[in-house]
C-alpha cells in the first residue's frame, strides 16, 4: 500500500486527485494539506483529514509519496519541505524555473528522495510530445498553440515549454519557429514559437503546427475534461517510490508501463 499526501488539496485538480486515490485498492490517501477554507473546496470532498502544512499531516500520518497540485508562487517551497521529508515527490504544478528545478533536484539528493515533475498528466499529451520530438527531426519549422482556460497564471503552460525542449533536444536543433521577433509571434523557446491562448470554456489544448516543402504537419491533443489527468497522476503515483534521482515527464515512465493495472482510475 503506497501512502499519500495531497498538496494543495482543496484545488480543483487536488480534490479530483484526492477523491481517485480513494477509489484505488493500493493507495491510500492519509492527507490532505491546504491553507484555504474547507467551505470553499472544490468537489468531491475527500474523508482524508485535512491539515495546514506538511508538518502537522506527517505528524499525524507517515506518507510515502507526495503530491504537489499548489500554486505556482508557492510551489518551489512546498516541493522542498516535502523533499526534505524525504518523501519521493510528484510535482504537478507549473512555473518552477530552470534554476528552482536545479535546487530542487540537489534538495532530493541531498536527502535520498525522489523527484518527479510532471508538465501534463494526460497520456495523449505524453504523446503527442513524443511525437513532436520524432517529427522535429524531419521538418525545419515547427509552431506551438498552447490553450488553457483563463485562470491558468502562467504562460506559455509547462507542457507548450516541455514540448519545444523535447523538439529542440531529440537531435533537431534546427527546428526553429517562422516569422520575425515581433510580439504577436509568440515567446520563442529554443526557437520554436509558442502562441498562449487563455480564454473560458478551455481545459487544456496543444497543437503543433510543423511545415515543410509543399507540406504541413498538424499533431493535436485536446483535455475535455480534468478526469483526463487521473491516468498519468496515478501512474505518477505508483513509480514515485522506486525512481531514484529527478525525472522530468512521463514518456519514459509511460514507455515502462506494461498493463493496465499501471494507469487505472
Amino acid at each position: 500500500m503506497i501512502r499519500v499526501v495531497v498538496l494543495g488539496a482543496l484545488g480543483r485538480m487536488g480534490s479530483l486527485l484526492c477523491a481517485t486515490i480513494e477509489r484505488q485498492d493500493d493507495l491510500e490517501l492519509v492527507a490532505r494539506v491546504d491553507t484555504a477554507d474547507p467551505a470553499a473546496a472544490v468537489a468531491p470532498v475527500s474523508r482524508a483529514p485535512l491539515f495546514a502544512t506538511l508538518g502537522e499531516a506527517l505528524a499525524a500520518a507517515p506518507a510515502d509519496v507526495a503530491v504537489d497540485f499548489t500554486v505556482p508562487a508557492s510551489v518551489f517551497d512546498s516541493v522542498a519541505g516535502a523533499l526534505a521529508a524525504g518523501l519521493a515527490t510528484v510535482v504537478g504544478t507549473t512555473g518552477l524555473s530552470d534554476e528552482q528545478v536545479e535546487l530542487l533536484s540537489a534538495r532530493a539528493a541531498e536527502h535520498d528522495a525522489a523527484l518527479l515533475i510532471v508538465p501534463n498528466f494526460a497520456l495523449g499529451a505524453v504523446l503527442l510530445m513524443r511525437f513532436a520530438a520524432q517529427a522535429a527531426r524531419y521538418f525545419p519549422v515547427a509552431e506551438i498553440i498552447e490553450l488553457h482556460e483563463q485562470d491558468k497564471v502562467d504562460a506559455p503552460s509547462g507542457t507548450s515549454l516541455r514540448t519545444a525542449r523535447l523538439m529542440t533536444e531529440g537531435g533537431a536543433a534546427h527546428v526553429h519557429g517562422a516569422g520575425e521577433e515581433r510580439p504577436s509571434r509568440g515567446l520563442s523557446s529554443g526557437g520554436v514559437r509558442i502562441h498562449s491562448v487563455r480564454l473560458p470554456g478551455l481545459v487544456a489544448h496543444q497543437e503543433v503546427l510543423f511545415g515543410g516543402e509543399g507540406e504541413t504537419l498538424s499533431l493535436r491533443h485536446d483535455s475535455l475534461s480534468r478526469e483526463s489527468f487521473m491516468a498519468g497522476a496515478l501512474l505518477a503515483i505508483r513509480r514515485a517510490p522506486v525512481l531514484k534521482g529527478t525525472t522530468v515527464g512521463l514518456e519514459g515512465l509511460l514507455a515502462d508501463a506494461t498493463g493496465d493495472d499501471e494507469t487505472r482510475g
